[in-house]
């Protein structure tokens, strides 16, 4: 059943001075992509036809379409995400740009009840900030707009599964952030993800604490006996195999992390070194918790590559295969415990046997 139904799958732009406009145009030149599912671009019409001729490329016309709901196999369906006529400055940061990310990423929300997933390309958060004053990044802002609370930033790659408590956060207000409630609704959410979406029925997680060597028994901070240990011990109790806290200097350089299906990190930077010192070209980061897939490279506008078609297109690629591979996951799950048995108490019986 879920081998045959085809992934419908949105693709924001981004920034227009980025490179997400050129990733997508010389993925999408390779014809074999379109037998995975069926692609649905958020953007401007001039920034496509702009990056297909500065990058030289072959690429068939997009297939203009009003919503995602008209979406046809074997085409790059567009839609177009505003009317506004925009200056396209590839490698600078401006304004009009950071307005026309947010454009795109508005219209593929609101034609979310038509996609099974979301693929964000990079945009510039202090552009679309001059637009949207309390956007801090996509993830939180996805997460508003379905109305979710309870996600997490989750980074994957072959080798790492990375969540992180707070995203975000000056470092300054991080201790405040962190409570046992929000590392609590942390793991639950990465645990059913990763049981729904990334197919681990059974997970181990790990969880870092956030002082100099877990705290060193409360010398250098209590947060872990206080808030961390108590979290970790009441996920356990609740039949979750969640570990820690573990000090997060040496787990990694130990390879501490390999028998563990995730990690759960307190803060941006603990868990993003380690992720992109690791899976620096091919990881891929993903909101987990949402009704709706979501994933995007683990990169940033990259403004000094723009134009020059020298972006490496692996995190792009990789964020487009993870998320119809989710999808796919979840559609699984679901299928699979849609009616599970009633469980019954099994009670041995003592037989007395006379021959």
């Amino acid at each position: 059943m879920t081998d045959q139904r085809k992934v419908i799958y949105g693709i924001t732009q981004g920034d227009p001075s980025g490179v997400g406009m050129e990733l997508i145009l010389r993925i999408f030149s390779d014809e074999n992509i379109f037998k995975y599912g069926i692609p649905v671009l958020y953007a401007s019409p001039k920034t496509f036809t702009y990056y297909k001729k500065v990058l030289g490329l072959e690429l068939p016309n997009y297939h203009l379409i009003k919503s995602a709901g008209e979406a046809v196999e074997g085409k790059l369906n567009l839609v177009v995400s505003s009317e506004e006529t925009l200056e396209i400055k590839p490698g600078e940061a401006d304004a009009n740009a950071g307005l026309e990310a947010l454009n795109c990423l508005k219209k593929a929300l609101s034609d979310a009840d038509h996609l099974d997933a979301l693929i964000t390309a990079p945009l510039d958060k202090s552009t679309v900030a001059v637009h949207e004053k309390e956007f801090t990044g996509h993830t939180g802002f996805i997460a508003a707009h379905f109305g979710v609370k309870n996600f997490a930033m989750f980074l994957v790659s072959e080798e790492l599964k990375m969540g992180l408590a707070t995203e975000h956060v000056p470092v300054s207000q991080i201790s405040q952030k962190i409570n046992t409630d929000l590392i609590l609704n942390k793991l639950e959410v990465m645990y059913n993800s990763l049981r729904e979406d990334l197919n681990v029925i059974k997970p181990r997680i790990a969880v870092l604490g956030l002082n100099p060597h877990a705290g060193d028994s409360g010398l250098l901070g209590k947060e872990e006996l206080e808030i961390i240990k108590p979290a970790v011990d009441k996920a356990f109790e609740q039949g979750k195999l969640v570990y820690g806290p573990y000090a997060a200097d040496s787990f990694f350089g130990s390879g501490q992390h390999r028998p563990f299906d995730a990690v759960l990190a307190m803060y941006h930077d603990q868990g993003l070194i380690p992720f992109k010192s690791m899976a620096f070209y091919d990881g891929v980061n993903f909101t987990a918790g949402l009704p709706i897939i979501r994933t995007s490279p683990d990169h940033g506008t990259a403004y000094d590559l723009a134009g020059k078609g020298a972006a490496e297109t692996v995190s792009m690629r990789n964020a487009i295969y993870d998320a119809i591979h989710f999808v796919k996951n979840r559609w699984q799950f679901a299928e699979d415990f849609q009616n599970p048995l009633p469980y019954t108490e099994f009670r041995r019986e003592r037989f007395r046997i006379d021959f």
